[in-house]
């Protein structure tokens, strides 16, 4: 079994992190760069940066954050939230990222996909996909959320990896915040249909939820935000649960 990741979440709005349920309801969880770095010495695989209200406020993901996250921690680090062209990608590079994520800019304009895998590598570009379970199939939002699309998310994922997506990272909108576990139906297929690394997203409460993520749906890293921000869940204490059933973890 390929070795599984643990990779907490840092959802920033005005500088801070933030945590909701199912999109809304924030709150606040903590300073980014206290938070990244707590998480580097706990033994987290990698971290995720999400500028969360970037693209409905129309502005650029905050380079100085960005920044001073990357000189905290020590490993791999993937940012997110407002990215819409190249330089984009160039400008968070250069302050510290290790690889991007785009989520709304992607399904409006697919060649992002295809410009950046081109520019900087597949293994830089993760595509994030928030979805809802609407009418008996998985819906695309868009907009941290707000905005559904026509896009069905398995035929956007097949897209999105074809035009040189290096990972998914699916969030179910349905579990986000929730605690009840993530989607791992869904998981699975994705798994599945695509030729990518998987990351699931929304609904971590306990630590079976990551054991069943892994188990049952196939997903290649577990993402979690409040229970790691809020101490229910330690990663050290994580890992070796995971260990004891056979999960091979770093």
């Amino acid at each position: 079994m390929l070795t599984k990741r643990i990779i907490p979440c840092l959802d920033i709005k005005d500088g801070r992190t933030v945590k909701g349920v199912n999109f809304v309801s924030l709150r606040d969880a903590g300073d980014p760069v206290e938070l990244a770095q707590r998480y580097a010495e706990e033994g987290a695989d990698e971290l995720v940066f999400l500028d969360i209200s970037a693209s409905e406020e129309k502005r650029k993901t905050l380079a100085k954050l960005v920044r001073d996250v990357a000189r905290a921690i020590d490993i791999p680090f993937t940012v997110g939230g407002g990215i819409s062209a190249v330089d984009d990608v160039g400008m968070l590079l250069a302050n510290g990222a290790d690889k991007v994520s785009i989520n709304s800019s992607a399904v409006r304009r697919p060649e992002l996909i295809s410009e950046l895998a081109k520019r900087f590598g597949t293994q830089c570009i993760v595509v994030a996909i928030d979805a809802k379970y609407l009418n008996n199939e998985w819906i695309v939002h868009l907009v941290g959320g707000k905005v559904p699309t026509q896009r069905r998310l398995f035929e956007w994922a097949t897209e999105a990896v074809h035009r040189g997506a290096g990972e998914l990272l699916f969030t179910s909108m349905d579990h986000d915040g929730t605690k009840q576990g993530f989607a791992n139906e869904a998981l699975n297929k994705l798994s599945q249909t695509v030729s990518v690394p998987i990351i699931a997203s929304g609904g971590a409460g306990e630590m079976s939820h990551f054991l069943d993520t892994f188990v049952l749906g196939n997903a290649a890293a577990a993402l979690a935000a409040s229970v790691f921000h809020f101490k229910e869940i330690e990663i050290p204490e994580l890992k070796t649960y995971l260990r004891q059933h056979k999960i091979s973890v770093r």
